[in-house]
């Protein structure tokens, strides 16, 4: 028996697609019987299986463990939680690897899959390979058993284990997704006062988009923090592996500007230590790191690269733009947002300020928002390479760790290729917005070169 994937869902760090178009419960079982394959070959022989909220996420979860236990794996049911719980169980339980069901951050109708083995992230080329050997039907065989395990008590208590932080007055705001139950009892033992918003799980989304880092889905945490007069707000996204948070003015906290919070007592206790953020961060966190006696590192963009430059470079702390937050210090090196919004409360405690005040003493600079377009698939790498190759021309200031990220006296611009869409991805930032308008222009100069023009229907 063979299975062939849309290829469309065979990412650079998931599985994902679109339920009912691209992905279905058959893509679920041969994935299952893939990665089965995958583990036996690896000695593998029992994994964890969680899933989100998502209204098909019981069918493909199903489909999933039918292809695991049909490829010879023995399956653990951790249940319907957030993907940190998933991988929580993988680092806590006798498995050597877990599947979450889960669209992540993507609208009610997506669903895919994030899969773990023997400590890394099945990333890349790996998940070009599980499409291979569903084609060729190159799989195990075997009769794997079922059985279920509840390690959200565990899970909780080890998010309040040193938990040394004040009592502050915060507002939440889950957004439907996969965290709400989990967070709702964290809350009952979290000192302070809690106010949440959307714990109740639901796959459809009602009242926004489960994505914390386009500000227009923090409005109503922003509304709930104003009314009530709170410190401050955090909020999740669909499966709670990326945090967004808002000030006691209701500022967004960027996910850059987050790690120069939460790097203070880590580089306290771990003196001289390497923080990696990715090429889309701030110059001033990688500068507030050095000061701080840190080993600032800039790295490529995507949780799959970043945790595996966590493991070679011993980080204690990583994070990226788009609000993954990676902790192995106290914790298991995977990207939690319920992890980071406790060790946030017991960053700013540590800071004797309040988060307000720590947002209003960072260095000012003026930053695009992150800027997308629409490019061929077949043109983007390419079109990042002339660019790079022009820079070089005109001996410009460039890293080229993932893209191009040109410094100039102005500040920095970056143009990188997504790996997950068909899109090309800038930002910059400068000490003003003269400057900044330049960086634009060179953005738009070097993009023309390329025969790239950014249109009206181009998001950010």
């Amino acid at each position: 028996m063979t299975h062939q994937f849309d290829r469309s869902i065979l990412r650079e760090y998931d599985v994902r697609g679109v339920v009912g178009k691209t992905l279905g419960e058959d893509d679920a079982r041969a994935l299952g019987r893939s990665y089965a394959a995958l583990a036996a070959s690896e000695g593998a022989t029992k994994v964890a299986v969680g899933r989100d909220g998502r209204t098909h996420s019981p069918a493909m979860e199903a489909a999933l463990i039918d292809g695991l236990t049909a490829g010879g794996l023995d399956v653990v049911r951790v249940g319907m939680g957030p993907s940190p719980l998933l991988y929580f169980a993988v680092a806590t339980l006798d498995v050597q690897g877990g599947i979450q069901v889960t669209g992540s951050h993507n609208p009610g109708d997506y669903n895919g899959f994030k899969m773990l083995l023997n400590g890394r992230s099945v990333f890349g080329a790996e998940i070009q390979d599980l499409g291979r050997r569903a084609a060729a039907g190159d799989w195990s065989e075997g009769q794997g058993k079922v059985s279920d395990a509840d390690v959200s008590d565990a899970y909780i208590d080890a998010l309040l284990k040193n938990f040394d932080g004040n009592a502050y007055r915060i507002g939440w705001d889950a957004g439907n997704g996969a965290a709400g139950p989990i967070l709702e009892r964290l809350l009952d033992k979290l000192p302070g006062e809690h106010h949440s918003l959307y714990t109740e799980v639901d796959g459809t989304f009602p009242n926004h988009h489960p994505d914390p880092t386009v500000e227009k889905n923090l409005g109503d945490l922003k509304r709930l923090v104003a009314e009530k007069g709170l410190d401050f707000g955090i909020a999740f996204d669909g499966d709670a592996d990326r945090i967004g948070a808002v000030d006691g003015e209701g500022r967004v906290i960027w996910g850059d500007q987050l790690v120069m919070i939460l790097a203070g007592p880590v580089l306290q206790a771990l003196p001289g230590s390497t923080i990696i953020a990715d090429v889309k961060a701030s110059q001033t966190l990688f500068d507030r790191i050095a000061e701080m006696g840190g080993q600032p590192l800039m790295w490529k963009t995507g949780h799959s690269l970043i945790k595996a430059k966590m493991k070679e470079t011993g980080s204690p702390l990583a994070g990226e733009m788009s609000g993954h937050i990676f902790y192995k210090h106290e914790w298991y090196g995977f990207d939690d947002a319920l992890n980071a919004a406790i060790r946030l409360i017991r960053a700013v405690s540590a800071s004797g300020k309040s988060l307000t005040q720590l947002k209003s003493e960072m260095p000012i600079s003026v930053a695009t928002p992150e800027m997308r377009f629409q490019v061929d698939e077949a043109r983007k790498f390419a079109a990042v390479k002339e660019v790079a190759a022009r820079l070089a021309a005109e001996g410009a200031a460039v890293d080229a760790t993932d893209g191009v990220r040109v410094k100039t006296d102005d500040g920095w611009w970056l143009l990188r290729a997504s790996n997950t869409q068909d899109v090309l991805v800038a930002r910059a930032e400068a000490k003003d917005q003269v400057g900044l308008d330049r960086l634009m222009a060179d953005i738009d100069r070097q993009l023309a070169l390329s025969g790239i023009e950014l249109g009206d229907d181009d998001t950010h």
